[in-house]
């Protein structure tokens, strides 16, 4: 299993050091709701260490509704002047004992995949896909780091990424 150590780039956040005032919005699920409160709790901390807003939280059922949510919060913004330049989507999907799991997990990662094919702004996949729920704590601040922090600085990255892009960093 691959550890956020094994990738130093990831964690690098020189680049982020003139980013100004980013903008980021959150969907999450309420599903799982305390391990998607932990993913969001790492992401606002990175979010607000690199002077960014969250312009919008905004809660889903489970992870199937997060390409919706996801597109909803775009379709609310992007006529905007303060709309969000990344979408981060959190949630958490644990293995049972039917097919629902994989149904689930192929769904949300399909939607995602479209909507950043779709939408001009980066949506972050932050949805864990777990075994076990001590799986989940493992990588909320356990041997495999912080998932909500690293999706974070995704987000971050992409954003200075396409601000760099247009000239506008």
């Amino acid at each position: 299993m691959a550890q956020s150590h094994d990738s130093s780039s990831l964690l690098d956040t020189q680049m982020l050091e003139q980013l100004k005032l980013p903008r980021v919005a959150i969907v999450c699920t309420e599903w799982n709701d305390k391990i998607v409160r932990e993913l969001v709790n790492g992401s606002e901390g990175i979010i607000h260490k690199f002077t960014g807003e969250i312009i919008d939280k905004t809660t889903v059922p489970g992870c199937f509704e997060l390409p919706f949510g996801c597109r909803e919060v775009w379709e609310h913004y992007k006529d905007k002047d303060e709309r969000p330049e990344a979408i981060i989507a959190f949630g958490a999907v644990i293995r049972g004992g039917t097919p629902h799991f994989d149904y689930v997990c192929r769904a949300v990662t399909d939607g995602i995949l479209h909507l950043n094919l779709t939408l001009p702004i980066p949506v972050i996949f932050g949805v864990l896909t777990l075994d076990t729920d001590a799986q989940a704590w493992e990588r909320l601040g356990g041997s495999h780091g912080h998932k909500g922090e690293e999706a974070a600085l995704a987000a971050l990255k992409m954003i200075r990424n396409s601000r760099h892009k247009s000239g506008n960093i």
